[in-house]
């Protein structure tokens, strides 16, 4: 009974431990809630994200490339507001496409089909773990800040990163100036999107679950691997505070 007493308590000491270097970590990211494909930061903005697609320029005649360029220059001249142009590169993640392999075999009739897929699959696993394949995605990222938001000096940079909390206050601004945000940060949305479609590019804007997905790889590149985080339809459904 003591031992088990003793391991009891130890577990627990453990678990508030690993909660506490969670919350600390959490103090320092920069986001207070993800909800309705949105992205709320601490200090009242608000940031979407747009993945684009890519084309291959180099394989474009003279004419399209010149095209391609000058309707880029176009979109930029349109906008009234920053957005940033990230690239993201990663290594390829083929768990779906293996899963869908197994699936595939385990209904496949002909023994030696089966043993073939089930060969296939293992080959492209060991192939990308070996080779270390990589992937390039794009996303643009519009923002809408808070009315009335100004730039920071380094000194007020300086003092916000010592402080880098979330308040009741700044969470009850969020939530007023939510819906009237919202609107505008939609309109911004559409024309990015129609700026880049123009081009040729393919673009979708990220719902709830994917944005939690891209964050969730990009602070934990290594255990989003090994640890998915859960159906995607169900973070649809919720509203996420950090």
């Amino acid at each position: 009974m003591a031992k088990d007493k003793n391991s009891k308590a130890k577990s627990s000491v453990r678990n508030r431990k690993k909660a506490s270097e969670a919350t600390a970590v959490q103090r320092f990211l920069p986001i207070a809630e993800i909800k309705q494909n949105t992205v709320l930061l601490k200090n009242g903005g608000m940031r979407a994200v747009v993945a684009v697609g890519s084309m291959n320029f180099s394989l474009k005649s003279e004419d399209e490339q010149q095209a391609i360029v000058t309707s880029y220059q176009q979109f930029l001249n349109t906008l009234s507001f920053p957005v940033q142009m990230l690239v993201r590169s990663t290594q390829l993640n083929v768990d779906a496409y293996i899963k869908d392999l197994e699936e595939r075999a385990g209904k496949q009739e002909n023994p030696l089909l089966k043993e073939q897929t089930l060969d296939y699959a293992k080959f492209i696993e060991k192939l990308v773990d070996v080779s270390e394949i990589m992937q390039k995605r794009f996303y643009c990222i519009v923002p809408m800040d808070a009315a009335g938001a100004k730039s920071l000096s380094f000194f007020q940079k300086y003092m916000s990163w010592l402080t880098p909390g979330d308040t009741k206050e700044k969470a009850l601004s969020r939530k007023r100036q939510f819906e009237e945000s919202t609107t505008k940060l939609k309109d911004r949305v559409n024309m990015v999107e129609t700026g880049l479609e123009n081009i040729g590019v393919t673009t979708e804007r990220l719902n709830t679950a994917e944005l939690i997905e891209l964050f969730y790889s990009a602070y934990n590149p290594q255990t989003s691997q090994e640890q998915k985080i859960g159906d995607p339809d169900a973070l649809n459904t919720k509203d996420y505070v950090l």
